[in-house]
Order: structure tokens, then sequence, then C-alpha cells
């Protein structure tokens, strides 16, 4: 199985042009032998134990000398070993191919009756000269999972900052945009106001939302007062008059029920009256007469009628 160096192999690029001269250049052949000397070879592999013995005895020297009697010689094996899965000169016989060559790294196990067991562990590819390690599944999967939760991540961090709220426009994700004010006519070589400004735009744009951030705050205070004074209601019963005799314009209203009885307030105290003068001149009494009444009729009450004098009786004679 695959441990933590491998996980660090599939990040780093292998080659040695000096051993791929010497050995005449990449071939079927030679292959195998090159891959070797890189940091992907196991040197407790079956590949390795093949050819320390082909170097030591010469009877088994012609195992080295063509893949197939190498990949012969590791079939016959178990455990550990290089496999040449993917020849594009296939065997030797297209002298134009791609020039790339997939090693696979797998465990063989022998089964009696029927064909060995072969479990890949890891793939490398040979492309000239360089030697790459494929990563795997796990790898792959990992680094597009961590290239999207940045790329989200950045997203919100960018649109975090990009709603706003306005008494006038509401939720907004966008700040209002000024209207773009046509330019003046003006005469040859008079330049325009705010033509030649590159800033003009971004300061405008910093203007509203300033004008925003305040009408926000301002939002914010006036509902901090209604919830705070709203059970309040400073012209309920106003005062009229002047210092010293103030009075209200109507009268409480009735007490809730169940709530306490208020206490009726105290009378404005009042300073001392002010001695009235008297400006008008009294006209001079004249003693009444027998042809006027007694009493004057005052004005205002009810005129008195007048008496009507009696007649004196006259005898009736009857005749005798």
């Amino acid at each position: 199985m695959a441990n933590a160096h491998d996980s660090q192999l599939d990040e780093i690029q292998w080659k040695a042009p000096l051993i791929a001269q010497s050995m005449g250049g990449i071939q079927t052949n030679t292959v195998l032998p090159y891959f070797s000397g890189s940091p992907y070879f196991d040197a407790t592999s079956n590949n390795a134990t093949i050819m320390t013995q082909a170097t030591h005895n010469p009877a088994l020297f012609y195992l080295i000398q063509t893949r197939e009697a190498f990949e012969a010689r590791l079939r016959t094996m178990q455990g550990l070993e290089f496999m040449v899965a993917h020849d594009p000169s296939e065997n030797g016989t297209k002298a134009e191919h791609s020039g790339i060559w997939v090693i696979r790294r797998q465990i063989r196990r022998k089964r009696a009756g029927t064909e060995d067991e072969i479990t890949p562990i890891s793939s490398f590819y040979v492309v000239g000269e360089n030697i790459y390690m494929a990563s795997s599944l796990g790898s792959v999967l990992g680094a597009r999972l961590l290239a999207t939760v940045t790329s989200l991540n950045k997203v919100i961090a960018t649109a975090s900052a990009l709603p706003s709220f306005t008494p006038a426009l509401g939720h907004t994700y966008l700040p209002p945009a000024p209207k773009a004010l046509n330019p003046v006519a003006s005469k040859e070589g008079t330049p325009v106001p705010g033509s030649q400004d590159p800033n003009s735009a971004k300061l405008a744009s910093k203007h509203f939302l300033d004008q925003d951030l305040r009408s926000t705050h301002l939002l914010q205070s006036s509902l901090n007062l209604s919830l705070q004074y709203g059970h309040e209601y400073m012209d309920d019963n106003p005062l009229v008059g002047e210092p010293g005799s103030f009075m209200f314009t109507k009268n409480r209203e009735a007490q809730q029920p169940g709530s306490q009885p208020k206490t009726k307030p105290a009378p404005v105290s009042r300073g001392p009256p002010t001695p009235q003068v008297k400006t008008d001149v009294p006209e001079p009494k004249t003693k009444p007469s027998m042809d006027t009444e007694m009493s004057p009729t005052t004005p205002g009450t009810k005129e008195k009628k007048t008496r009507r004098k009696s007649k004196p009786a006259t005898s009736v004679t009857t005749p005798k």
C-alpha cells in the first residue's frame, strides 16, 4: 500500500540525461533499467532481486538483455514488482510513437489452479527522459474540493460587504450608481467639468455609500427613540395662558380601569389681586318729581306695570 513517502513523490519530477545517453536513449528494453535509478523505485522489489542476480550470475545475464525475458521471470515470482503497462512502440515494432511509457507498481500473489492475483498500487509516466508519478484518486478529489472551498470562501468574503439597507431602497446588494449627466456643450478649449477627472465616479460612489451609512444610523436612532418614548404624548393636554395663570385646554381623560387614581394637581398660587381704579364719573342725583315714577327701571330688569288710578264708586238711585 502507499505510505506517507509516496504522497510526496507525486509532487516531484525526476530525470537523468547522462544515464539515458549511456543506455542509448529510452526504448522498450531500457525503460525499466532507467526507471530503477529514480526515487520511485523500491529496492526490495522483485525487479531489484533479478537485476542483482543477473549481474553476479552470468547464467542469468540474459534476463536483463530484453524486456520480454525480464518480465517473464517476474511472472514466475510473487511480491512487489514494476511492470510496463503501456508500451507506445508495441515492443519495438513501431519506429514513430508518442514516447510515453506507463509503468505500474503492483503486488502479485500466486493462486493454485487459477491466474495470479494482481493488486495495483500506483502508476508512473515516462515521458522522454522525465518520470512523473500519477496522483491517486483521493489526492485528485482532495485538491479539487480544496480549490472549490477556497473559491467559495473568497466569494462569501466578497459578497458579505455588498448588502446594505436604506429606508428609501430597503435591502440592496449594489450601491445605486449615480445618474450620468450629459456634458454641457462648451466652446473649444474649455474643459467640461468632470470629463477629465478619472476619480469622479469613485468619489460619487463613495458619497452614496457614506449617505447610505448615515441613513442607516438615522433609522436606527429613530427606532430606538420610538421604542423608548413611544408611549408618551407631549401634545395630549397642552397648557395655555400666561405665566402665573396656566390652564389646561381640556379636562383630564378618565382613568383607565385597574390603574391607580391620579392625584389632583395643586392649584396654581396666585399673587394678591391688583387694585382696580374706577375712572367713570357718577352722574348727579336728581330729586324725583311726582310726574316720574318713584323708582326708575334698572337696566336688565323687567319693566314695572303702571297702576291705574281707581275711580270713585257712584251710587245708583232707584226710582221711587
